[in-house]
């Protein structure tokens, strides 16, 4: 993964624009998705929210991934995700052996070698989890790591500004 401060800096400058103009939430979320990818020189990247059972994230939009994976199962809570919704940021170096991936062989025929899962917090709570896929094993730096958590916190707060924006709007 090719990647530099700058990189960083201006995937940041262009989300924070996004997230100020932006009403739709696909197209939003999309934004997000595509910027970190792009920015971290990942496969792909993808947001998943957490149904109200907490029990099951749902991919909510994709950035990189075949539609197949996409439609693969629901992502149920696993060492991985309860991790995740914890709090944590997990880096999983080879997602086609690591027992902690629940879609081990999909995920070797998406062609995804490492994961890095970071928790999306909305006043303390877990409320989704952005997900960095890429191509070939990598350890994931702590730039990173920082880079990406910021961008999921931002996604979080967005989504609840597109919230309250909407019950604005109905009133």
């Amino acid at each position: 993964m090719k990647k530099t401060e700058k990189n960083y800096y201006q995937s940041l400058y262009e989300i924070t624009s996004i997230l100020n103009s932006e009403r739709d939430p696909r197209a939003l979320l999309y934004s997000i998705v595509e910027s970190v990818a792009k920015a971290t020189g990942a496969k792909a990247c993808s947001l998943m929210l957490l149904t109200p059972d907490k029990d099951v994230l749902l991919h909510t939009i994709a950035y990189g991934l075949s539609d197949w994976y996409l439609r693969k199962g629901p992502v149920k809570v696993s060492k991985v995700i309860s991790d995740v919704l914890g709090g944590k940021t997990v880096a999983v170096l080879d997602a086609t052996t690591d027992e902690r991936v629940l879609y081990r062989e999909q995920a070797k025929q998406e062609g995804i070698a490492s994961i890095l899962s970071v928790p999306m917090r909305l006043r303390g709570q877990v409320i989704g989890v952005l997900r960095v896929y890429t191509a070939k094993p990598y350890r994931f730096t702590k730039d990173d790591i920082h880079f990406v958590e910021t961008i999921a916190n931002l996604g979080a707060i967005a989504l609840e500004n597109l919230r309250a924006y909407d019950i604005i709007q109905k009133d």
